[in-house]
């Protein structure tokens, strides 16, 4: 089976690729990097011949509501089309938590019309509604930033480590299509704001943490429950601790000699 994964080389791809690839699949990563472009249709025709799978975690370059949303509408119509062409069995697409909810957020109503033309294609198609990654909190925390302090609005979380996501997504690629959505989230809940501490502290970021109903999440008003699946997600396993504890000692394990890296804190390290 010749899966492709538009994306293939970013932060959950990668994973993706690794995951099927270990499990005996030809996975193959395709991104602009690579000479696939899918804003312009450039490659698309020769990379899905004899491809059964297509997974797109592929994202814009910004999360600008209009030119999130010429990206997805251009990309996504360009893909299905040549995917359609090709004889492509199975479409599988990284989507939001709570897409439908938050359509004051422009990127928001991007991925929601992404989602309405993959679902009327001809082409079999799963959704796969992921919550907030563990490895996305302080880029999620950087967005609200005030100066010194990281406004957070009063909402519960409950996010997944990246890793969950990739298994996720690798284990529908190669299932029956679902011709539906379905969320994926960690298997805790926390309060955004004990959530973003908890990681500024692992960073030594001195970063105040301040509870603002104000705070918007992509731009878009938030109440307490917004940002949480419903009671039928499948939970993964990785907990937020576990997860923490593990990037930190990655992040020691790969600095240079002890002697050359002596002080380094995990934040140079991107943890």
């Amino acid at each position: 089976m010749k899966i492709i994964v538009i994306g293939g080389t970013g932060l959950i791809g990668s994973k993706v690729v690794t995951k099927l690839r270990t499990s005996g699949f030809d996975a193959v990563p395709a991104s602009r990097s690579s000479g696939i472009d899918t804003m312009t249709g450039r490659g698309l025709a020769d990379l899905l011949a004899k491809a059964s799978v297509v997974i797109d975690v592929s994202n814009p370059p910004t999360f600008d509501g209009a030119l999130a949303l010429e990206f997805f509408e251009t990309s996504t119509t360009n893909l299905l089309e040549a995917e359609a062409a090709a004889g492509v069995r199975h479409h599988v697409a990284l989507s939001v938590v709570g897409t439908e909810r938050l359509s004051e957020s422009g990127y928001m109503r991007a991925k929601f019309a992404q989602e309405k033309l993959i679902k009327a294609n001809s082409v079999p198609y799963s959704i796969v509604h992921a919550t907030q990654f563990f490895e996305s909190i302080q880029k999620l925390a950087g967005l609200a930033t005030d100066g010194t302090k990281v406004r957070v609005p009063p909402v519960l979380v409950q996010p997944i480590a990246g890793d969950d996501v990739a298994s996720m997504l690798s284990n529908v690629s190669v299932g029956t299509p679902l011709n539906s959505a379905i969320e994926v989230a960690g298997p805790e809940q926390f309060r955004a704001d004990e959530l973003a501490r908890r990681r500024l502290m692992a960073r030594h970021d001195s970063r105040e943490v301040i509870v603002d109903p104000r705070a918007r999440f992509f731009g878009a008003q938030v109440d307490e429950r917004s940002l949480l699946p419903g009671a039928d997600a499948r939970l993964a396993e990785t907990r937020f601790e576990d997860w923490l504890a593990r990037s930190v000692e990655r992040a020691y394990a790969t600095l240079r000699p002890p002697d050359a890296a002596a002080g380094l804190r995990p934040e140079d390290q991107g943890i």
